[in-house]
């Protein structure tokens, strides 16, 4: 998980600056709808709601945006969209697992948008269950060092669950069962310790080590799947090392 999580917490602070931002915004926003739609419009009694919500907060989602999504959620404001989630298997380059999650109000436009990217860039669909077995959901938070250690974290989430904090360079990741979720982030609010993202998410059991080529291949593959609109994570089981990350960064 962690080469995965590494890249994935670089790239996302790249995207606040650049021209995905909006699609960024809106699937955030369609997060928060969609929560608010399942649990109720009350992030106090809603877990899942309060993590959308903050995490849209975080990558600076307007509140106006955030609270109108919430009223669109839970029927108090007309104009909220019948979304589905829809999860794909496929292989990326190199033999990757890949597990696309859609959210989307039209499976077939979705379908056609996630076939088309990953045939346009050395990616097949896989038969249903082939790929899904690899993965894991997993509660996970992201939390920025900001002066803090490993240990300073891992004595902060011990007690509330938490199975393992790993070191993505400029972040922890702390992964715990999905059911430990919210102790986990409480407890880092009641040591004062502020996080970047909680949310659940997909963990690989087996990764796949690439070389320069490779994880440039597999980069783009998912940008590509990620700038469709319907395409709201994709999950994949890669592994890419520090002096690999810094070529690429170079």
């Amino acid at each position: 998980m962690s080469g995965h999580s590494k890249w994935a917490t670089t790239k996302h602070k790249k995207a606040v600056i650049d021209a995905k931002r909006g699609k960024m915004f809106a699937k955030l926003i369609k997060n928060v709808e969609v929560a608010a739609r399942t649990g109720g419009g009350d992030p106090a009694g809603n877990p899942t709601l309060y993590d959308a919500i903050q995490k849209a907060k975080k990558s600076s989602v307007p509140n106006d945006n955030i609270d109108r999504a919430v009223k669109r959620g839970s029927g108090l404001e007309a104009g909220g969209a019948d979304y589905q989630t829809i999860m794909y298997e496929g292989y990326g380059p190199n033999g990757v697992a890949l597990l696309i999650e859609c959210l989307t109000d039209n499976r077939n436009r979705a379908a056609t948008e996630v076939r088309t990217a990953l045939t346009r860039n050395g990616g097949s669909f896989a038969d249903a269950g082939s790929v899904s077995y690899m993965f894991t959901r997993k509660g996970v938070v992201i939390v920025p060092k900001a002066g803090l250690s490993e240990d300073d974290v891992l004595l902060a989430v011990l007690d509330a669950g938490a199975e393992e904090v790993n070191d993505l360079g400029e972040a922890y990741e702390v992964v715990s069962e999905p059911t430990d979720l919210v102790p986990v982030r409480t407890a880092l609010q009641d040591a004062g310790i502020d996080y970047e993202s909680a949310e659940s998410s997909l963990v690989p059991s087996v990764n796949v080590p690439l070389d320069e080529e490779g994880a440039r291949k597999i980069f783009k593959l998912i940008d590509v799947l990620e700038d469709c609109d319907d395409v709201q994570n994709v999950y994949a089981n890669f592994d890419v090392s520090d002096e690999v990350m810094q070529l690429i960064d170079a």
